[in-house]
């Protein structure tokens, strides 16, 4: 079997090691990969967004399942592309995308269907949305409407910071066209937890939570960034929130979106905020997380591919799927200067025995060599059978890692740790 799959970071790496458990998969291809990646699968230098190039690409191969990964191609409409040419597809299509597409179109189908999420306004001009800061409730949350990388969020704590992200996104084009409108939202507080799930359209099966760490430095400071490490599963989510969270938000959106016209296939990520008043939406992603998919991906024991078919033919109910017990870590090393400027081409030295628990992100082969080419640079995962355990084996791994300036958390788990304490 040919198996193709779109995208070339560390989720990709993750989805292609469990993709090749399944001896059916004689063949991955990555588009582009990347140069761990390399290792696990061929890879091509045909980028995720150039869908005319996959197109010709899958037709050559005569690719018999194609899994779509990143967020931009799956907005793009590689999905309909694909399955227009007889290429069957793990991920939404266009239509069902525009759910992490659009922030606007996501926060109005919750209004519309009584999912719980936080209070929030829409704007189409800057100075209509600095005109409301001048009176709205502070801390705020600002955020541009379309794609931007994982970076047009701005929780902003003074009034001053929320105008500048307004300024930043509507005026200066920070994210481009993405930022044609906004969406200005009320400030929620309470732990977060990530969900991704298999669903095809009609059921829904979540995957094991995750907690992960955004910011680039340690206790929460610095930049916000794709995400310096996670763990799975998350203690804040109990079996009681788990139940609430499936009757009134998980089976609550497929429902509606599939009323909408726009029935969700794929992998849909849930970013939660436990709240005083129960679980909210924060927001929806329509595909596997990155680095979440470095932890939950681990502890599946089921086969991935034969999942992803279950939901690509609309009989997931059927599935076998199960996760092991026990916990992961995985622990980002990044370029230093992450994420503004940082240098690259840095030459990284990973023992052959920690090989198997990286996750290649930002690195290229030169000349036979893995170096680094960008900002998060690999994440590496431990499973365990405690959580204290898999964090303690991530960083004696992650420490064994070297290459010129690497810098990563040291405190990822710490909140996780002490909530289970």
């Amino acid at each position: 079997m040919k198996i193709l799959v779109i995208g070339g970071g560390g989720r990709e790496h993750a989805i292609i090691r469990k993709l090749r458990e399944n001896p059916a998969a004689e063949t991955i291809y990555a588009l582009p990969g990347n140069g761990g990646i390399a290792a696990d699968a061929e890879c091509v230098n045909i980028g995720a967004k150039d869908l005319e190039g996959i197109l010709r690409f899958a037709r050559e191969k005569e690719i018999d399942y194609a899994v779509v990964a990143p967020d931009d191609p799956l907005a793009l409409g590689c999905v309909d592309l694909l399955e227009e040419a007889g290429i069957p597809c793990f991920g939404p299509r266009k239509n069902a995308a525009e759910i992490e597409g659009s922030k606007v179109f996501a926060k109005n189908l919750m209004k519309k269907y009584g999912i719980p999420t936080a209070a929030f306004e829409v704007f189409t001009s800057p100075e209509e949305a600095l005109a409301y800061l001048e009176t709205a409730p502070i801390p705020t949350v600002v955020k541009a409407d379309g794609l931007a990388l994982g970076k047009g969020v701005t929780v902003a704590m003074t009034r001053e910071e929320a105008k500048n992200a307004v300024r930043e996104i509507m005026e200066e084009k920070k994210f481009g066209a993405s930022g044609d409108r906004i969406v200005i939202e009320e400030y929620l507080e309470g732990p977060e937890v990530s969900v991704l799930s298999f669903t095809d359209g009609t059921t829904l099966i979540p995957m094991v939570s995750s907690m992960d760490h955004k910011r680039a430095g340690d206790g929460d400071t610095g930049l916000n960034t794709g995400g310096m490490g996670t763990v799975a599963p998350n203690p804040f989510y109990t079996e009681e929130v788990a139940q609430e969270c499936m009757e009134r938000i998980f089976l609550p959106t497929i429902r509606a979106m599939k009323a909408e016209g726009r029935e969700f296939r794929g992998c849909l990520y849930f970013g939660l905020m436990i709240t005083a008043d129960g679980p909210k939406v924060i927001e929806y992603n329509c595909r596997f997380g990155d680095p979440e998919t470095q932890v939950v991906l681990p502890l599946l024991e089921s086969d991935l591919l034969e999942i992803m078919r279950a939901v690509t033919e609309g009989c997931l109910k059927d599935a076998d799927v199960r996760f092991r017990k026990g916990s992961a870590c995985c622990v980002v090393l990044a370029s230093e200067g992450y994420p503004a400027h940082y240098e690259k081409g840095f030459e990284i030295d990973i023992p052959a025995d920690v090989l198997p628990h990286v996750f290649v992100a930002g690195a290229a082969l030169k000349d036979g060599k893995l170096v680094t080419s960008g900002g998060r640079v690999l994440g590496v995962t431990a499973t365990a059978g405690t959580l204290p355990d898999a964090v303690r084996e991530a960083y004696a791994l992650a420490d064994r890692i070297t290459f010129a300036n690497r810098f990563y958390r040291k405190d990822i788990g710490a909140k996780a740790l002490a909530a289970c304490k």
